[in-house]
C-alpha cells in the first residue's frame, strides 16, 4: 500500500500543477499520511531530475555519434541518412521536454518546502531553535539556489542544439542528395561544440544535483 501511495501522487504531480493550492493539498496530504514529508518529496525530485539529466544526455551524446556518421557520407542513401537523424532529433526533443517538466517538478516542490519552513519557525518560541532553524533554512535555500542555476543551465543550452539540430533535419528533408550532405558536413564543427557544451552543462547539474541530495541526508 505505501509504494502504491509513493506512485500515484507522483503520478498525480506530472499532470496537475503544484502552484495550485488545491491540488497540492492534495497531493502533500496523501504523501504525509504516510510519514513522507515535503523535504522528501524535493529529495525525491531532484534525484529524478539528475536522472533525467543523464537519460538526456545519453540521448544528446548519440545525436552526436548520428550527427559525426552524417559528415563521413560516402554517398550512400540519402534518405536513410535523413530518417536517422531525424529520428535522433525527435528522441532529443523527447528527453529535452523530460528534463523540463522535471525542473519545474523541482521548483514547485521547493517552494512550497521553503513557505512552509518559513511558516512553522515563526511558531517556535524558543529563541535558540527559531535561530538554528533559520540558519539551516538559509544553508539549504543557498545549496538549492546553486543546484537551480546549473539545471536552468542546462535547460537553455537545450535550446540552440534543438534550434539548429532541427535546421540541420529539415535541410535535408528539402535536399535529399549527397550534396546537401556534404554541405553539412562544414556545419558539423558549430553543432558539435553546442552539444558538447549542453553534455558538460548537463554534468553540471548531475553533479550538483548529487551534492544537494547528499547534503539533504
Amino acid at each position: 500500500m505505501r509504494k502504491l501511495l509513493w506512485i500515484f501522487p507522483a503520478a498525480l504531480l506530472a499532470g496537475l500543477s503544484l502552484s495550485q493550492t488545491g491540488c497540492s493539498s492534495i497531493y502533500y496530504a496523501a504523501y504525509e499520511k504516510i510519514g513522507i514529508y515535503k523535504r522528501d518529496l524535493l529529495k525525491r525530485s531532484v534525484i529524478a531530475a539528475r536522472d533525467d539529466q543523464q537519460s538526456a544526455q545519453k540521448q544528446f551524446k548519440d545525436a552526436l555519434t548520428r550527427l559525426k556518421e552524417i559528415g563521413r557520407f560516402d554517398g550512400g542513401a540519402a534518405e536513410s541518412a535523413y530518417k536517422g537523424l531525424k529520428s535522433e532529433y525527435d528522441e532529443c526533443v523527447k528527453q529535452a521536454d523530460v528534463v523540463r517538466g522535471r525542473i519545474r517538478e523541482v521548483e514547485s516542490v521547493s517552494r512550497d518546502l521553503f513557505t512552509e519552513w518559513e511558516q512553522e519557525i515563526a511558531e517556535i518560541s524558543t529563541p535558540s531553535l527559531q535561530s538554528a532553524s533559520r540558519q539551516q533554512l538559509a544553508t539549504t535555500r543557498q545549496r538549492y539556489g546553486e543546484l537551480h542555476r546549473t539545471l536552468i543551465s542546462a535547460e537553455q543550452t537545450m535550446t540552440p542544439v534543438l534550434k539548429q539540430f532541427n535546421d540541420y533535419v529539415l535541410y535535408l528533408k528539402h535536399n535529399l542528395n549527397a550534396q546537401a550532405i556534404a554541405s553539412l558536413k562544414g556545419e558539423a564543427a558549430s553543432i558539435t561544440t553546442e552539444i558538447n557544451r549542453l553534455l558538460e552543462q548537463m554534468n553540471k547539474a548531475i553533479v550538483r544535483a548529487d551534492e544537494f541530495v547528499k547534503a539533504l541526508n
